[in-house]
């Protein structure tokens, strides 16, 4: 598996972006992002099959995770972007069944490049 993450971008706050993440048919996937200085930090996931979905609490209600496997692609629609969501956005995909939360890095073994998000105010 080679995950290809894209669709971030420079935009001004309370816009939106849809960044995707390519090649991960039957996989589960996470979103993760870094902002300078800090931590890596979850950002939304969704199971291989689309029958469930996990946001962190500071994307709820504006982020949406989803997935076309047809295409091998998930997505994550980005709205009402704010100036704190600027990070570079990572996409990972782990296997199926795991023993590790979705709400952690430890559970994903492929992790892509990363696309820049910048929110300005």
């Amino acid at each position: 598996v080679q995950l290809q993450a894209s669709g971030g971008g420079l935009v001004q706050a309370g816009a939106s972006l849809r960044l995707s993440c390519t090649d991960s048919d039957r996989y589960s996937v996470g979103w993760f992002r870094q902002a300078p200085g800090k931590e890596r930090e979850f950002v939304a996931a969704i199971r291989w099959d689309g029958r469930g979905t996990y946001y962190a609490d500071s994307v709820k209600g504006r982020f949406t995770i989803s997935r076309d496997n047809a295409k091998n692609t998930v997505y994550l629609q980005m709205n009402n972007l704010k100036p704190e969501d600027t990070a570079v956005y990572y996409c990972a995909a782990g296997p199926k069944n795991s023993g590790e939360s979705y709400y952690t890095g430890n559970r994903y073994n492929v992790w892509g490049q990363g696309t820049l998000v910048t929110v300005s105010s």
